[in-house]
């Protein structure tokens, strides 16, 4: 129940920023890159998959893989910034989005290996974020924004994996991962 009450405040909280997600729109940079992150099909599922799989995995998985994506996310974005070119960084993302929704589907792998492959992840969504990081007086304050947003998203993953209990708990879990995945597949064919 403690679960549910967190991820219903935290979803309350996201939906202005769904209602807003015009990027460049704030002048500050903080709403702007809380938004972002709400105006893509392919990071919510990303980060939201995320969460469920690293519940999934359960104990300190909870918070290592998570965590790990979103340092890696802000190295990869910093990436971006300075221009630092990635190869096929759209076509890794799609294949991140279908990755991670298969993953979430209950693949049980020890923390550490879990915490690279999302770290990997990572690397592309903080790519683009960097790439795409509007031309405003506060970029501070745009990272600051995506990168709570994605903690946001990460939370919400985490809480619907909380949520599942029994046999048609664990039936619903596999149909989202698998959704997520083919979600992925249809991003990769365009």
């Amino acid at each position: 129940m403690k679960y549910r009450k967190i991820t219903t405040t935290l979803a309350a909280l996201a939906l202005p920023s769904i209602a807003h997600a015009h990027v460049g729109l704030h002048a500050d940079g903080t709403l702007a890159g809380l938004n972002h992150p709400f105006s893509g099909l392919d990071h919510i599922l990303a980060m939201v998959a995320v969460g469920f799989w690293a519940s999934t995995l359960g104990g300190k998985a909870v918070w290592i893989v998570p965590s790990a994506f979103v340092i890696v996310m802000a190295g990869g974005g910093v990436l971006g910034v300075e221009g630092i070119a990635l190869p096929m960084v759209e076509t890794a993302i799609a294949l991140t989005v279908a990755m991670l929704g298969l993953l979430a589907f209950e693949v049980k792998i020890p923390t550490p290996v879990a915490a690279i492959v999302v770290g990997i992840c990572a690397l592309f969504h903080g790519h683009v974020h960097g790439i795409e990081l509007p031309t405003m007086s506060n970029a501070t304050g745009y990272v600051a924004g995506f990168l709570t947003a994605t903690v946001i998203l990460h939370v919400l993953g985490i809480g619907l994996a909380s949520l599942r209990f029994g046999k048609a708990g664990q039936v619903v879990a596999r149909v989202a991962g698998g959704a997520v995945a083919l979600a992925g597949a249809a991003l990769l064919v365009g």
